[in-house]
Order: C-alpha cells, then structure tokens, then sequence
C-alpha cells in the first residue's frame, strides 16, 4: 500500500505527515489492519527497539473534584462508586510507589484531583518526592495535579520531579462539549510552563468520546506541535454515574488504529497506551505493543486494571521486554535535549533512548480518567459480541492507595 510505505518512510526521517494520510489511517479497513500494525510497528522499533516502559500510578488524592470533565469519575456531581480520600502522606506514597517499583516500574506517576495545586499542595507532592527518591535514587517521578500557576513548575523541579503531565484530551474545537470549568488553553498553558521549566513534558488524548476522525488527528497534530516526550492515548471507560456512561464507540481494531495514527504523526516520542487498554483493546492488548512502546503496570487511578504479572507475562510472550532502569527511553536526540534541560532522560545510559511520561485523563489527570480494566469481574458473564459494550470489564479500584489491601503491581 503506497500510503504505509509513505508514512513509513516520513515516520523514519521524523517527518510530519499530512492531516490527509493520518485522516486516510482511521480510515483503513478491518482487511488492511495487520498490514497498518505493521507498518506502523516499523518505525516504533525504529526509534525504541522492543522494549516497553513500565509506568505505575499513585493517585494521592481521589475523587472531590471541583471540575465538570465529563469523562472522569472524580468530576464534579459523578455519583460513581469509586474510592474518595483526600492527601496520602508522603510515607504512605512512598510505600505505594514501592510496589510499582517492586513490580519493575521506572516511573512513578504521582496524581492529584482538582482543578490546580495550591501552593500548599505542590509543598506536599515535593516532599512525597523527595520521600520517593530517598528510597529510590534512579526512579522518574511525573506529577499530574492540574493546571499549573507561575512558578510551580520550577518548584516541582527543584524538588526532583523529572515530568509533568497534563493531557489536551481532545481537538480545540470540540473541548467546550467535555469540560466548561476551564478551556483547552489552559491545558496548552499548563504544557508550555512544564516545559519551559526544564519538566520533561507528557500531554495526550482520550479516544471514544464521541469525536470524529477530524477531531482525533486535531488533537494529534497539536500534540505534535506542542512536542511532548511522551504521549498516552487513554480510551474512554464509560463509568457509570458519569455523563459518557454510555458512549462505547470503540472496538479493538478502531483502538489499533488510532495508535498507528498517533504513532505515525508522533513517531520519536514515547507513546503509551494508558486507561482503557484493557477495557477496549482486551485480546489485542499484545498486538498494540507493535505500536505504543510504554504502559501502565497494574491498577489505574480510580479503576482496577490487569494483574500486573499478566502485563509481564504479556510483554515476554509478545517478544517485547521491560526496559531497564539503566536505559534511556527516548532517541539519543531527544534524550539529548532533555539531559541539558536537566529534566528527565538525562539518567540513564542506554544507546537510542531518554524519557517520557505516563498518561492521564482524569480531571487532573494521569493515565486514565477514571478508567478500568480487566479486574475480578473478567469473565463473570457470558461473552458479548465484541461490538457491544463491555461494562463487564469496569471494576472500581478497591486497592492500593487509600485503602488497607495490597496493590496490583
């Protein structure tokens, strides 16, 4: 196909393609989606080899939000059952990060609902940061807790973050039907203090709100034009009790395309499949390795996600590994400009690679609004037909951090 030699090609030399030929990827038949997998697979080995980054979440504070994002189960008015706790003491963090770690995480990914930190707040995270660095000396520590006011990036900094994420979630032209409480300049700005700060910067998207294809490559091309590290592509979990409950508009193969997009457009940064993963690719989880090159590990923010050991069982059987914490995520050229930032991909010594950052959605945040995965409740009824929608595959997270059981890592 002329169109996947072409953007193989741009993808290689770090070309931009056109909004017409990553219009023209979503398009592509159900019959053309390996051979899209594919082509897309060639350049993510291209500049990251087989190796997957592990990500792993603390939500420190859940739920409470002052926000209307109609996505996210801790917005304002959600009447989903999820957990509610206000700050984890930076001990208690620590402890929870542990266990990502433990599990073979390099980054920890520290979220916090509502609408921006106080300065009170970004006092708490720095020092949850500095609990985590003390137990832990190479681990990457993102913070994901809203829109950021002057100055506040530089303080995370000095504190050692090494990223902070905050997502644009979708095109500019549509954000004012998912969120009224703040703009999608807001979200740019809050990028662009993260990054002049030296903050390796994350920012991505939310696929199945009911977007269209034109809104999906938007959002895409002006993540792109932002250039974030990394770049998490959360699929939309329909929580009950939120405005989206019923949007289940994506299928696997739409989810594979949709990375091959993001990857062709993207295709030196650090792309992540954040929530939602299990949910909506569910059996083709291990194909979309051929596309993203990090995830998550274990449990998301407000929802349960796969068992950790199955994430690893997963990358080995797929013929991916773990990256190590020795090694660098990102291309030499982008970990480059990062090191003299001394932000994050400035640790590591791996050839062809620096860091990026983890995912999010949720109001604030990090890796998945809300999102669920495949928890206790996998295969407790009969299977649908994979078009239909799969609220079997929505679990509250009732573990890890604020409550008294063990983590999924």
């Amino acid at each position: 196909m002329d169109l996947l030699n072409t953007l193989v090609d741009k993808g290689l030399r770090r070309e931009l393609p056109t909004r017409e030929e990553a219009l023209a990827v979503l398009a592509t038949s159900d019959d053309d989606l390996l051979d899209v997998v594919a082509a897309a697979g060639k350049v993510r080995r291209h500049w990251f080899g087989r190796r997957v980054k592990l990500n792993y979440l603390v939500n420190l504070k859940s739920g409470l939000c002052p926000e209307d994002c109609s996505y996210c189960s801790q917005r304002l008015g959600s009447t989903a059952g999820i957990l509610k706790y206000t700050w984890l003491k930076p001990d208690e963090a620590s402890k929870a990060a542990a266990a990502g770690l433990a599990g073979g995480a390099k980054r920890v990914c520290l979220v916090a609902s509502g609408r921006g930190p106080t300065d009170r707040d970004v006092d708490r995270v720095s020092d949850t940061i500095r609990a985590i660095k003390d137990q832990n000396e190479d681990v990457e520590v993102c913070a994901c807790l809203g829109l950021l006011s002057d100055g506040q990036a530089e303080r995370l900094r000095e504190a050692g973050a090494d990223a902070y994420n905050h997502n644009l979630n979708t095109s500019e032209a549509t954000y004012g039907e998912i969120t009224t409480t703040h703009t999608y300049a807001d979200r740019v700005d809050t990028v662009q203090k993260a990054h002049a700060a030296g903050l390796s910067a994350c920012s991505g998207l939310i696929a199945g709100m009911g977007e269209t294809d034109e809104d999906l490559v938007d959002v895409v091309f002006s993540l792109r034009e932002l250039d974030p590290d990394s770049v998490p592509v959360n699929f939309l979990i329909p929580f009950e009790g939120t405005p989206l409950a019923k949007e289940w508009n994506l299928t696997p193969q739409r989810c594979l395309r949709i990375l091959a997009m993001v990857r062709f457009v993207c295709p030196d940064v650090e792309v992540r499949i954040a929530g939602g993963r299990e949910v909506h690719l569910r059996t083709m989880q291990p194909l979309a390795l051929n596309l993203a090159n990090s995830i998550f590990l274990g449990d998301y923010l407000t929802s349960e996600g796969q068992a950790g050991k199955a994430d690893l069982e997963m990358i080995a059987d797929a013929g991916f590994e773990v990256e190590g914490a020795g090694e660098v995520t990102l291309p030499e050229h982008r970990a480059d400009v990062a090191a003299a930032a001394g932000g994050c991909g400035s640790h590591g010594s791996a050839e062809g690679a620096g860091c990026g950052s983890h995912g999010g959605t949720e109001s604030a945040g990090c890796g998945s609004h809300g999102s669920a995965g495949c928890g206790s409740v996998c295969g407790a009824a009969p299977e649908p037909a994979a078009n239909e929608p799969r609220p079997d595959l929505v679990a509250v997270r009732r573990r890890g951090a604020g409550t008294d059981l063990a983590p999924n890592a």
